[in-house]
């Protein structure tokens, strides 16, 4: 048999669990690693997403505490949109993606793990990222830690 170590699960499983929203926590942090939390914009941040798809999957996420995209005003959705462009930006001068997924999942019914706080995932994607190992074995194999991903994003992005 095969063993895949990831030991950085263990802190997910041993945090304590509490009602709070933690993308709300993040945007009250700021800039933060701990949170990884890499820009605070007016209107929003971009942090990385602690259980990414892949290497470098952030989040654009509104400072507002909402589920509905309906409920920002023009220039909340603005500053969300100028978010993903400077999240693409960033990972294209740290990781050089062929292709992006960039989407919202609202409501548990499209997906969303988070259905209380919006936020939009930057995926970045290249030719060949995924094989057999995602389908078969119901596995995700993330090439660099989340601490690593922030350093080389935060020296990056464009403040």
């Amino acid at each position: 048999m095969e063993r895949l170590w990831a030991p950085w699960r263990m802190e997910y499983m041993m945090a304590p669990q509490h009602d709070s929203c933690f993308l709300c926590e993040a945007a009250e942090a700021g800039v933060d690693r701990n949170h990884l939390v890499l820009v605070k914009r007016e209107f929003c941040l971009i942090m990385l997403n602690r259980y990414p798809y892949v290497g470098g999957h952030l989040m654009v996420v509104p400072l507002r505490h909402t589920g509905e995209l309906d409920d920002l005003d023009d220039a909340e959705q603005l500053d969300l949109l100028h978010g993903v462009r400077q999240a693409r930006a960033a990972l294209r001068r740290t990781s050089a993606p062929e292709g992006f997924n960039i989407g919202m999942n609202i409501g548990k019914p499209a997906g969303a793990g988070l259905e209380n706080h919006l936020h939009i995932h930057v995926v970045p994607r290249w030719n060949g990222d995924t094989n057999f190992m995602q389908p078969v074995g119901e596995l995700r194999i993330i090439s660099e830690g989340l601490k690593e991903s922030y350093d080389r994003l935060r020296a990056a992005i464009d403040c």
